[in-house]
């Protein structure tokens, strides 16, 4: 019979990549020369037992009369005050009968993604923290965290789901540094503007950026073409550099 104490709720990872200072960030060889720009997920901490202390994702529990992209959606506004996902998309499933402590909770999981010019103004008990140095993590979320950044990781090789990370305009440099961050290793900008050109992900938009500091010519700024998640290259992926 099924056990009538079972409760259902939803837990989204939400990412951005964030400007941690380098105290903070992770800095190792395989992230970007710069060290700062970190993929970073929206975490908060409990105030109460169990687990007073620790960090945990975004949720809470499924009503009757929602479904749960609404449900997900009302949580991160109710929870953290996050009112603006540029993507959010159902992951996976977590049932271990004994993965919190009490009455059994099976939890849907959810990816959101929030822009780099976004800056949402967040509760006090509310936090980003670099998914390369996890604090201290309540229950399973912690491996709710990297199973989204694998997918994350995943779909930028053959989606266009880096829309949620950009900003509405940006140079090929920053689109780098966005790829860079998610997936943990360098990414070359040439190289990846010619594989988005090819695929039709990137639109220019006729605009350029203020010279950097050493002078040379503007960069030219894209966008991309789709605000929607589509499939670019069902069989591309992004590899390291050997």
């Amino acid at each position: 019979m099924p056990n009538s104490n079972t409760t259902h709720e939803v837990l989204a990872a939400v990412f951005q990549v964030r400007t941690f200072p380098a105290s903070i960030a992770a800095g190792d060889g395989d992230h970007c020369p710069q060290g700062r720009e970190e993929l970073a997920v929206l975490l908060w901490q409990r105030a109460l037992n169990p687990q007073k202390g620790t960090w945990s994702l975004p949720g809470g529990t499924l009503r009757d009369d929602e479904d749960l992209t609404t449900s997900a959606r009302r949580l991160l506004a109710e929870k953290v005050d996050l009112r603006k996902v540029a993507h959010l998309e159902q992951l996976s499933v977590f049932s271990d009968p004994q993965r919190v402590p009490g009455p059994r909770r099976i939890a849907s999981t959810f990816l959101g993604l929030v822009p780099l010019s976004a800056d949402p103004q967040l509760p006090p008990d509310t936090a980003w923290h670099p998914v390369s140095k996890l604090p201290e993590m309540s229950f399973d979320h912690g491996t709710v965290v990297r199973h989204a950044r694998n997918r994350l990781a995943a779909k930028l090789s053959y989606t266009n789901i880096a829309f949620g990370l950009a900003p509405e305009e940006f140079a090929m440099s920053t689109l780098r540094e966005i790829y860079c961050a998610a997936l943990g290793y360098q990414v070359d900008a040439t190289n990846l503007q010619r594989v988005l050109g090819r695929r039709g992900v990137l639109t220019p938009t006729g605009n350029t950026a203020p010279s950097g500091k050493s002078g040379g010519r503007p960069p030219a700024l894209y966008r991309f073409t789709d605000s929607t998640l589509r499939v670019t290259d069902e069989f591309a992926a992004l590899r390291p550099p050997s």
